[in-house]
């Protein structure tokens, strides 16, 4: 099998040159192109990635985006210059050992969709892995994802699979939810997790709650129906309280005069109506910002074999 290898790229100026070298070296025998997809790196990955590129130019793709989209959107962006009956997608800080890849596309090759690699010991930090956790728990509701299953970004999908993904063109794309939105012939294989050698996570607390409110509100009704039960508990509730003060407005003449519960209903009610406007209003604003043509990435320059053609779908991606 022919297949692509998407990386984006993001501060990855120290370990990307060694990674595509090592990607090479381990797949000689293998028909494969590497498609670098820099998203807005602040360091010189722009350079060394050019510098790949020009070393390799029938065999490396290089896409350079305007500004930093997000990693999701990058890969977004490399799938649509994929051009292999395959794609492995993984990350540019060398945590995938590059000898990994082709067990990946060997189980891809008996019948799934996609091959997801499942770490023995994952060397992230403390709070990477709690947010792990907490996504793949959230998805197994949302996503209907199976049990067990861990969403590495180190994964192999095929053909079929590729060109239903890059059809959507909505600015916030959530790969494992365009996956599991379409297949549930899904594969799992063991690889290896390397500690990081240069640098540290590129995923903060913030970029971890933007990709669970693209899980949450692009792919999923869920939020909307628990603010709705959210509102159907508060109201229970407030009609408790009333009973419960005209009870004690009977039974105990000393009773304050109905200023706690007042208070209790006022923040009880204001609580429960601001969330619900919130959930509610993040749904409406990513609709709107997909109606008015926000852009899923915006490419400034692509240099290597596939860069005379432009994919189909690149337009509506701008």
């Amino acid at each position: 099998m022919n297949f692509s290898i998407i990386i984006p790229v993001y501060n990855g100026a120290d370990t990307i040159a060694a990674l595509v070298e090592n990607l090479f070296r381990e797949l000689q025998d293998s028909e494969i192109e590497i498609i670098l997809v820099n998203d807005g790196s602040a360091d010189n990955s722009v350079a060394v990635c050019r510098e790949i590129q020009q070393h390799r130019p029938e065999q490396v793709t290089f896409v350079n985006l305007s500004k930093n989209f997000g990693e999701h959107n990058a890969v977004m962006t490399g799938l649509r210059y994929a051009r292999g009956n395959a794609a492995v997608i993984m990350d540019d800080d060398f945590q995938n050992p590059p000898s990994e890849v082709n067990r990946l596309v060997a189980k891809l090759e008996k019948g799934f969709d996609v091959v997801y690699g499942q770490y023995e010991r994952k060397h992230h930090s403390l709070f990477r892995n709690l947010g792990s956790w907490f996504n793949g728990m959230m998805a197994t509701v949302l996503l209907k994802k199976p049990k067990g299953l861990y969403l590495c970004s180190f994964k192999a999908i095929n053909r079929f699979l590729i060109d239903e993904i890059i059809r959507y063109t909505h600015p916030y794309p959530y790969i494992d939810g365009l996956i599991f939105r379409v297949t549930r012939r899904v594969g799992m294989v063991t690889v290896q997790h390397s500690p990081r050698a240069v640098g540290k996570s590129n995923y903060s607390l913030a970029r971890l709650v933007r990709l669970w409110l693209n899980m949450f509100t692009n792919f999923s009704i869920l939020p909307l129906r628990i603010a709705t039960i959210l509102g159907c508990i508060t109201v229970v509730f407030g009609m408790v309280i009333a009973a419960l003060a005209v009870y004690w407005a009977f039974t105990d003449p000393l009773a304050p005069a109905g200023w706690p519960t007042l208070v209790c209903a006022m923040v009880i009610f204001s609580g429960t109506q601001l969330l619900v406007l919130g959930v509610i209003g993040e749904y409406l604003g990513r609709l709107f910002l997909g109606q008015n043509g926000t852009p899923q990435s915006i490419v400034r320059e692509v240099t290597g074999a596939n860069s005379a053609s432009k994919p189909p779908t690149e337009a509506q991606s701008r």
